[in-house]
């Protein structure tokens, strides 16, 4: 278990990491955790500023939580269903800290509505965010990697990829696309971890459970027995394979706390 502290000569020292989706919830506490192991953290988001958004959090927010305790760090505001932004996203994220050895595909969108009612226009963006812009972002750390035949690509799913099974009487609705976006980002981790596996780049996924992000809270009802997993589990674990030595760790599909419980690790305590 590590201290609550920011480790400058950690074992991600030296490390540009990326992590989408980080002005709040899992992004936010993967961002911290990177941080705290020494690796110098881009984060991005639509969300720069406290106040673009209804819901709490925010890059600059993120940022200074890093900054304030002696880490690195940086936002660049992107929306990454853009494949425009997505380009200038890896530009700039190369020269303010060189190309990125660690990339983490977290951000998501999703519309809890039954599949009867959804709209094309909803389909295709979160087509675009969950599954294009993890391939696309992919592709375009990928050069620098291989030629330093070293990186760590990680792609946070979900459950809702996993088959729904029987009964079915008073099943959740609402998550059928967005299960279709994570399963099609499970398959293609897998078989990228295959393709890159000579050039020393892990690719793993990691499945949290339900975490009570904002984003969450906000479009879905819960009820009071309700058991979330605290969001430093999913941060440890994505840690864990960003740290792994070489490819030891690579084409893995794990929910988080499973992994820790096989790594015989804990989470830290964030600072």
């Amino acid at each position: 278990m590590s201290d609550e502290r920011i480790s400058p000569n950690g074992p991600l020292k030296g490390k540009v990491a990326l992590v989408t989706g980080a002005s709040r919830g899992i992004g936010e506490a993967i961002a911290v955790r990177l941080a705290m192991a020494g690796a110098k953290v881009v984060i991005s988001a639509r969300t720069a500023e406290s106040g673009d958004s209804k819901l709490e959090g925010s890059l600059h927010g993120t940022m200074d939580r890093i900054k304030n305790a002696g880490g690195e760090a940086a936002f660049i505001k992107a929306d990454i269903s853009n494949a425009g932004d997505r380009e200038r996203l890896i530009a700039e994220t190369t020269a303010l800290y060189g190309a990125p050895d660690i990339l983490v595909n977290n951000a998501a969108v999703t519309f809890f509505i039954p599949i009867a009612d959804f709209t094309l226009k909803r389909y295709d963006v979160m087509m675009d965010v969950c599954v294009k812009a993890p391939f696309h972002l992919s592709q375009l750390v990928l050069p620098a990697m291989r030629e330093k035949k070293s990186g760590a690509i990680i792609n946070i799913s979900s459950g809702a990829a996993r088959h729904p099974e029987p009964p079915y009487k008073g099943a959740p609705i609402g998550q059928i696309v967005y299960g279709m976006c994570k399963a099609a980002l499970e398959r293609m981790s897998t078989g990228l971890a295959r393709e890159t596996y000579r050039d020393n780049v892990a690719v793993n996924v990691i499945s949290p459970g339900l975490v009570a992000t904002p984003g969450l809270l906000a479009n879905a009802r819960f009820g009071e027995d309700q058991e979330f997993e605290p969001p430093e589990v999913i941060a440890e674990a994505v840690f864990r394979l960003a740290s792994a030595d070489g490819i030891s760790l690579t084409g893995r599909i794990d929910y988080a706390q499973p992994l820790l419980d096989e790594l015989g690790e804990k989470p830290a305590t964030l600072i």
